[in-house]
């Protein structure tokens, strides 16, 4: 079965965060990509079935409206698998997207780099 494809544009950083968090939130749907475009326009990128793109995009629309500007948003309800296919390889092109985690501690001299700066 094709997945669904959902796409939201907005102007500014906050509002596509807020999208993507209602997105996740209001149905089974997969971050694809979050995209900065030029001139603070930042595209939020969703997969799933069908019903449940429609419904996070819709989610999403709304959350991102209510603190920032919504340029646009659509659905692609079974995208063509060349148009799949590139959106998941630009995905997996890096690394993927983990939690955050510890920064690692380097070793200096017998002491942990970060507690080095406070015993001078």
């Amino acid at each position: 079965m094709k997945e669904a494809i959902g796409m939201i544009e907005t102007l500014g950083m906050i509002g596509s965060i807020e999208a993507a968090d209602a997105m996740l939130k209001a149905s089974d749907v997969q971050l694809v990509s979050h995209e900065f475009v030029d001139g603070g326009i930042v595209t939020i990128i969703v997969a799933g079935d069908v019903g449940a793109v429609q419904a996070a995009v819709e989610a999403g629309k709304a959350a991102a409206d209510r603190i920032g500007k919504v340029l646009s948003a659509h659905v692609i309800p079974r995208a063509a698998d060349d148009i799949h296919n590139t959106i998941l390889e630009k995905k997996h092109a890096g690394k993927p997207v983990t939690k955050a985690s510890k920064p690692a501690v380097r070793k200096t001299q017998g002491k942990d780099a970060t507690d080095s700066a406070t015993d001078q």
